[in-house]
């Protein structure tokens, strides 16, 4: 345990030498603050949400595009990185097993993300707080959710990312896998989805299988998380979408979970065998 503290503690110190930190939360509150002082207002006055959930289904998508991005950025050389400039070794030579220098830089960099998160869409929080609006319990529970999802689908990303370096011997390589997963998930998967659920027109694919496609890919599971329910989800076509699924909180959470599980362990089996 005290070698993992150790290695997050060098991932944190080198995220904030890169200047990740920073401009991640930086990044983030800029967004949140914008679509709280500009986008909402007419928005919310006019289909009768309150100022927060619209603030969330904002966010909610801009999250799609930027936390998976961010997420594999930061961690697509974190281990064949580390073997190209020759630390790697350096590394080894002290009593740390290959396992633990894989859990260890997952945990330094997902507390980078969800530091930023955190701070970014939770200033959102108390600037609309402090504006004195009427925002119920659910609103809240809403952005709660929002965030900790958020982190969620970072250590998704995060965890892919990790999978793509321990496959390969340079640093290109991994950033072109990256930039190929990202628009996989992101925008292509979609896009076959709901071209398929326009020509099926519900003759074959049913609740069961549309589960599954909708689990399959990470992004649409968040997208069931915040757009699904509430009245975030009200403002959004994937209330509709949730409406004839059968998922609930619960599994598409666990589903997050295991599309993090997985590919960390993959990449951990991966680099206890591989050649340096």
């Amino acid at each position: 345990m005290k070698n993992l503290i150790h290695i997050a503690g060098k991932e944190i110190q080198e995220g904030l030498r890169n200047r990740w930190v920073l401009a991640t939360t930086l990044l983030l509150a800029a967004l949140a603050l914008s679509m709280s002082f500009l986008g909402n207002a007419p928005t919310g006055s006019t289909i009768g949400s309150n100022r927060l959930d619209v603030v969330i289904v904002s966010l909610s998508s801009l999250t799609i595009f930027l936390i998976p991005l961010i997420a594999l950025l930061i961690s697509h050389d974190a281990i064949v990185g580390e073997m190209e400039r020759g630390t790697m070794l350096l590394l080894l030579s002290y009593p740390i097993g290959r396992k633990q220098v894989i859990l260890g830089k997952f945990l330094g960099q997902l507390t980078i993300l969800a530091f930023a998160t955190l701070f970014g869409y939770g200033s959102t929080a108390v600037v609309l707080a402090l504006t004195g609006r009427g925002i119920d319990a659910a609103s809240w529970l809403a952005l709660l959710s929002l965030i900790g999802s958020s982190v969620l689908l970072g250590a998704v990303f995060i965890a892919i990312g990790f999978f793509a370096s321990t496959i390969v011997r340079e640093r290109s390589t991994a950033a072109g896998i990256a930039i190929g997963i990202w628009l996989l998930f992101v925008l292509i998967y979609d896009m076959a989805l709901l071209g398929l659920l326009v020509f099926d027109q519900g003759q074959m694919i049913g609740t069961t299988l549309l589960n599954m496609l909708l689990l399959i890919n990470p992004t649409d599971a968040y997208r069931l998380l915040n757009f699904g329910t509430g009245g975030a989800g009200a403002l959004t076509g994937m209330g509709g979408v949730a409406g004839t699924t059968t998922l609930s909180a619960g599994t598409i959470t666990l589903a997050l979970g295991l599309w993090t599980a997985i590919p960390l362990g993959l990449s951990v089996l991966i680099f206890s065998r591989k050649e340096l």
